[in-house]
């Protein structure tokens, strides 16, 4: 295995985009956190993601915008995995 591939391995999130939280849930005060497993391709952009866990309904909406984020470039596709909070206390930017 070559040296820099544990490098590659922890590619740094540069752009990410706000995960769309499910209305009715918010409202019901539930949340939680969804893994996600993240194929980067070596460009940095996402190529696709695959649910690990977490409530079903709210791992509808993590990977429609974890596709959208972009990492730092790398020598080859990796995968990577990912937490997206769903935190119903939070305040929104409406």
């Amino acid at each position: 295995m070559p040296v820099g591939y544990a490098q590659d391995a922890a590619r740094k999130i540069l752009k990410k985009l706000p995960v769309g939280y499910p209305q009715l849930l918010k409202e019901r005060g539930i949340g939680g956190t969804v893994r996600l497993k993240v194929f980067i391709k070596p460009d940095g952009s996402v190529k696709d993601t695959e649910v690990l866990g977490g409530n079903p309904t709210l791992a509808e909406s993590a990977p429609k915008s974890v596709l959208q984020w972009k990492f730092s470039p790398g020598i080859s596709e990796t995968t990577m995995e990912v937490a997206v909070h769903f935190d119903p206390d939070a305040k929104s930017e409406n």
